[in-house]
């Protein structure tokens, strides 16, 4: 699964989720892909599970690039802990998803198997997504 080499701080804040997307919300690398319409934090499971359904369904046959990488922490307390001793250690990594932000692009296969596969792919994620389809420099929505 997806986690950071080495990062400056182990523990980080929770932050907000406040806004929309203002970098990553248009398809740069193929031509389809998979937009959140909703925001939240992805987990380094939830991205791995959409990767292996999009290389089952396509038969490894597409081009896939995943465009959020989880390099926030979280931590977590150990089970029936006392209140106070600070704060958890590190037990998974998240990426911060704001509504417009492209999750994955997908490139080189057939339009009927590239839609098969993405919506397939979009079950897996807890948000509400849309599937995006570039023909001829103009995005449709599906």
């Amino acid at each position: 699964m997806l986690s950071p080499k080495k990062t400056k701080y182990r523990k980080m804040h929770r932050g907000r989720l406040k806004g929309k997307s203002l970098c990553n919300n248009v398809l740069s690398c193929g031509k389809f892909g998979i937009q959140a319409l909703e925001p939240t934090w992805l987990t380094s499971r939830q991205i791995e599970a959409v990767r292996r359904t999009l290389a089952r369904y396509t038969k490894r046959s597409g081009k896939v690039w995943i465009k959020v990488f989880p390099d926030k922490a979280v931590t977590a307390r150990a089970a029936e802990s006392r209140m106070g001793s600070g704060k958890g250690s590190v037990d998974h990594w998240v990426a911060v998803i704001k509504p417009g932000t492209i999750i994955i692009e997908m490139d080189s296969t057939t339009k009927e198997s590239a839609l098969k596969a993405l919506k397939v792919a979009c079950y897996k994620l807890p948000i509400k997504t849309r599937i995006l389809i570039k023909e001829y420099e103009q995005i449709t929505q599906v």
